[in-house]
């Protein structure tokens, strides 16, 4: 089997994934990871050949410069890239800010998922995947796909468009005030005393079921109380009383596929990968762990501190099942939707539940609250739109300034202007959009 990791985030996620392949797994794999600078080249390619000799099943992991040499033969490409440096995203929110007198122009659409800030993002990703998922065409015709690129739907639903079986892992749920434990610590619980359920679109999920782990009894009219009395928040609260669903993961993620908000501002200055102390510390313990190895002590305590920072996404784990054809349950796993949530189109891309059974997937059956459904639906069109527009479809570029329910309220000619204005200032990156398109 060989493995092919790419992408800024490859780095911070490899303790995971060698983890999962290795001793989880007990997998042996060529795993090939891309790496342009030299000098992490070889303390990617040291840490790695650690673990690798502490398992002691084999297999092989190298750091390359040469995309060619990372692709070739590849049976699982894990995708964690992401073209959206904070100095983009400044761009796009100086842009959007508007003019003297202009008050604050069209500020909250300077956003990460949504809007016209979400659709710029997905745009520059497009700019990444469409060569990437060419020479995969070549190199890997029959690779599956893991994506953690965001926004996770829409790069998803690029590699899908290209011909590959595409699987995403959004962010996590899990974590913050308005995560699963978030919420069950205001019921008095630990994240370990709950079962949960939650089902949406990737970055837009709501919960759908929570439980006493020890009773099984369901604890999910304690929570609608909780988020009826504003406990989770005034947009928990507002959206519950709309479409009577609880939302559930980071409130930011949620808000920006919709509307402004009359009390909600998008981060001035969101998280893109690692943080520089993160990144210090990673880079540090896994030089331990490449000096000293998995049987020293003191390499497996930075081995340890490793796995404690990193996110809870398994990519190697859901490609392993599917590649390997085994059971696996994971609870939020980006693909198309088919039977899984009833109440929204076959064809749309979801995040729920992912329960194989010798690698072919058991249907959910689940249905979510009308007026929700009705919601998500309408971003689903509008991030399917995004994904087809990054592949250089004009067209579907203009319809999702026509579509996108996070636009509502505003002119979309003049929307459209304004996209059109920053394709022009990010049109180093944008080249799939050339000047003859922008004439038609």
């Amino acid at each position: 089997m060989k493995l092919a990791l790419i992408g800024q985030q490859i780095a911070s996620l490899l303790p995971s994934m060698l983890t999962d392949l290795l001793q989880v797994g007990h997998q042996a794999a060529d795993t090939v990871i891309e790496e342009k600078n030299s000098a992490m080249q070889e303390l990617l390619q040291g840490y790695g050949e650690a673990c690798l000799k502490k398992a002691g099943i084999g297999g092989s992991i190298r750091a390359v410069s040469s995309r060619e040499e990372v692709l070739r033969g590849a049976d699982l490409v894990i995708y964690a890239g992401d073209l959206m440096a904070s100095s983009r995203f400044q761009q796009d929110r100086e842009a959007l800010s508007g003019g003297e007198g202009d008050e604050e122009g069209l500020l909250n659409q300077a956003r990460v998922n949504g809007g016209i800030g979400g659709l710029l993002h997905t745009l520059r990703q497009g700019a990444v995947i469409l060569p990437l998922a060419e020479q995969m065409r070549s190199l890997c015709p029959h690779a599956v796909v893991i994506s953690l690129g965001d926004p996770v739907g829409r790069t998803t639903d690029m590699f899908r468009a290209m011909g590959f079986a595409a699987y995403g892992l959004a962010r996590s749920v899990l974590r913050g005030p308005t995560g699963v434990d978030g919420i069950a610590g205001k019921l008095g619980k630990k994240l370990e005393e709950v079962d949960w359920t939650s089902a949406g679109l990737p970055g837009f999920s709501f919960l759908t079921a929570l439980s006493d782990h020890a009773s099984g009894i369901s604890l999910m009219n304690e929570v609608y109380a909780l988020a009826g009395d504003g406990n989770l928040g005034r947009l928990i609260q507002r959206w519950y009383r709309e479409y009577q669903a609880v939302g559930v993961g980071r409130v930011t993620d949620l808000a920006e596929f919709m509307a402004p908000q009359d009390d909600f501002i998008p981060d001035e200055r969101p998280d893109f990968g690692e943080s520089v102390e993160h990144r210090k510390d990673r880079i540090l313990h896994m030089n331990k762990v490449r000096e000293k190895g998995l049987v020293d002590p003191e390499g497996m305590i930075s081995q340890l501190m490793l796995l404690s920072k990193t996110p809870p996404q398994r990519p190697v784990r859901l490609g392993l099942a599917l590649l390997r054809h085994e059971d696996l349950v994971m609870p939020e796993v980006t693909r198309t939707n088919g039977r899984n949530i009833l109440s929204l189109s076959p064809t749309a891309l979801v995040s729920c539940p992912l329960v194989l059974e010798k690698g072919l997937e058991i249907p959910g059956n689940m249905t979510l609250p009308a007026p929700l459904s009705d919601l998500m639906g309408d971003i689903a069109y509008a991030s399917h739109l995004a994904a087809a527009a990054a592949l250089s479809d004009r067209s579907a570029l203009r319809e999702y300034v026509e579509a996108d329910p996070a636009l509502e309220g505003l002119d979309r000619l003049y929307v459209q202007e304004v996209v059109d204005a920053m394709l022009r200032m990010h049109s180093d990156i944008l080249t799939q959009f050339t000047s003859d398109d922008e004439e038609e």
